[in-house]
């Protein structure tokens, strides 16, 4: 198993007169491979989840295991931890630095104390993985649009050949086409190399094309843990913790009101178009 959280609380300014809980008994296991949905209103949890997961915020109890090691053990390497464990924050200028973008990609495995031609040669990889050309190699990734900017940004984990792909909202801010593609990019990266992704997201629609398996926090806690159409179902409850459901669904649940026998679980264009003409015949 990939990562595993067990019995995990976080509670901020603990012993003071601001103390807040963040997390709340957590319980997860997330497997090899697996491409997960994290979604929750503000304030749920989810960002102070994320950092648990390679070791930027240490759980008040509890334990993390990656392949079966705690990350908090004595010892452990946290340094290796987040190579393995790559996260993309929401706003890539967060991880945007250096003059030129060649550089910055470079800069993780260069930390990893690699030989420079193997730091060189993750960086070239890593920004044909996202479709950089080489005419933006040596702008400043400050001169480059938002989608690009995200793309670098995703690049420098890349060169790290992470085992998990963490991505804190990496659509936000972007225009439809702009948000398609970088969704299609995370999808096929993940084809490629097999690695576990976790994707932040506010967008319903965005969880529902796209993940397997969909986490919904809530006050700290794990609200719901299942495949999407099965959390989906819940859009009542959904909708009373500040979220809510993909359209298709409140489209589909309408049409059964209406009478139709179509599939409520329904969550893609073309699933609900073959269930409405079944239904018709």
């Amino acid at each position: 198993m990939s990562i595993i959280l067990d019995h995990v609380h976080h509670i901020y300014d603990e012993g003071t007169a601001m103390a807040s809980v963040a997390l709340a008994d957590i319980n997860l296991v997330i497997p090899d491979g697996q491409y997960v949905g994290l979604i929750g209103h503000t304030g749920s949890g989810k960002s102070t989840l994320i950092q648990h997961l390679n070791g930027l915020l240490k759980p008040t109890s509890g334990s993390i295991y990656f392949n079966g090691e705690d990350i908090h053990d004595s010892g452990y390497n946290k340094k290796q931890l987040r190579s393995r464990v790559g996260l993309v924050f929401q706003y890539p200028e967060h991880q945007l630095f250096e003059v030129d973008v060649y550089s910055d990609v470079c800069f993780g495995p260069n930390n990893l104390g690699l030989e420079r031609l193997e730091v060189e040669l993750r960086a070239f990889n890593a920004l044909k993985q996202v479709g950089i050309t080489e005419e933006y190699f040596y702008q400043s990734p400050f001169d480059l649009s938002g989608g690009q900017k995200r793309r670098v940004a995703i690049a420098g984990v890349l060169a790290m050949k992470p085992q998990v792909l963490i991505l804190d909202e990496p659509t936000a801010g972007l225009d439809p086409r702009g948000k398609e593609e970088i969704l299609e990019l995370i999808a096929r990266l993940r084809i490629e190399t097999g690695m576990t992704v976790i994707l932040v997201s506010h967008s319903m629609e965005e969880v529902a094309r796209h993940v397997e398996r969909i986490i919904v926090m809530n006050k700290g806690g794990v609200a719901y843990d299942d495949h999407p159409s099965a959390v989906f179902g819940h859009f009542r409850e959904l909708e009373a913790i500040g979220l809510g459901a993909p359209q298709i669904t409140y489209i589909m649940e309408a049409l059964h009101q209406s009478g139709l026998a179509v599939d409520r679980s329904a969550l893609s264009i073309e699933a609900a178009r073959d269930s409405i003409l079944v239904a018709l015949r």
